[in-house]
């Protein structure tokens, strides 16, 4: 069990763009839809025997077929201007009922990645997330960045709308951290000779909890991702999705307690490089409200 490749494409020093599902699901949109928009082709696997549990077992006529397991898979494009590899991973290897990836299993999967990079000359790659900040969510979300070497700080300020991550407010003495594979992807890349860089949409602390997608902030990354490829992209295809969830953000908000909103409303006339903290207990009272979201509706809001 490994790498499965089907074909072998003739590609020229490809920038590989890597996408796992996370908070708000915002870099798996992103980075999926790039795929998608550019019509890249399917050319391989990451077995995943060694990384997942079945997710179901197919059963015909009373006789085994096949297990399904969360997919891996390596896709192909071109543009104009270069060759592309990307990497759509469905799940993260974990252990112990983590939300995300942890231990040997996710460093195997990180390396495995990176093989087939380099197996075709990569000497770049694009990891995508959501970046958990303090800002409103009538905001337009930032794109919040963190490269793995000094040499690409200077390029990476030339992209619209983007802040380095150690530029947020409340970053203790500009640190911060990149859970999964995302982070620890950029670390494997950089120990094997490849530039890295992590691009994050901004998502609204109180909205990190939720169990539904946050288009917003992926049109904001796939908006960096256009710029840096250097091609037109057509994003009205996130509008409806953008709607239909910002409905269900507002009708949250709605119910905010009037001194907790005035609270929260100071967001909006701040500078956005600095926005002020929402409390604890507005945190834990949104983090209920969204609980019962569902309940109350009779339907859960994913």
């Amino acid at each position: 069990m490994g790498i499965k490749l089907y074909k072998e494409p003739d590609l020229e020093k490809p920038t590989m763009f890597v996408g796992w599902p996370g908070i708000g699901n915002i870099g798996m949109m992103a980075v999926n839809s790039l795929k998608d928009i550019l019509r890249a082709e399917e050319f391989g696997e990451i077995e995943s025997w060694d990384f997942f549990y079945p997710r179901k077992v197919f059963i015909r006529n009373g006789l085994l077929k096949e297990l399904e397991f969360p997919s891996n898979k390596f896709y192909f494009a071109r543009t104009e201007k270069q060759d592309l590899i990307f990497f759509i991973g469905e799940e993260q290897p974990s252990v112990g009922g983590r939300m995300y990836a942890s231990g040997e299993k996710a460093y195997e999967m990180a390396n495995r990645v990176i093989d087939v990079g380099l197996r075709f000359g990569c000497q770049r790659l694009y990891t995508s997330g959501a970046c958990v900040s303090p800002i409103h969510h009538q905001m337009r979300p930032r794109v919040c960045a963190v490269v793995s070497s000094e040499g690409l700080k200077a390029q990476v300020k030339g992209y619209p709308n983007t802040v380095f991550m150690s530029e947020l407010e409340g970053r203790s003495e500009g640190e911060g951290i990149i859970t999964g594979l995302n982070g620890l992807l950029l670390g494997v890349a950089k120990k094997r000779g490849l530039e890295g860089i992590c691009l994050m949409g901004e998502i609204p602390d109180w909205l990190s909890g939720a169990t539904f997608p946050y288009p917003k902030a992926s049109k904001s990354v796939l908006e960096v991702l256009a710029e840096i490829l250097e091609i037109q992209m057509d994003l009205r295809f996130l509008e409806k999705l953008e709607g239909q969830i910002g409905e269900i953000v507002e009708s949250f908000y709605a119910k905010f307690p009037p001194d907790m909103k005035g609270e929260y409303d100071q967001r909006k006339s701040l500078a956005q490089a600095k926005p002020g903290p929402i409390t604890i207990q507005a945190k834990v009272y949104v983090d209920e409200l969204l609980k019962k979201g569902g309940e109350e509706d009779g339907e859960s809001p994913s």
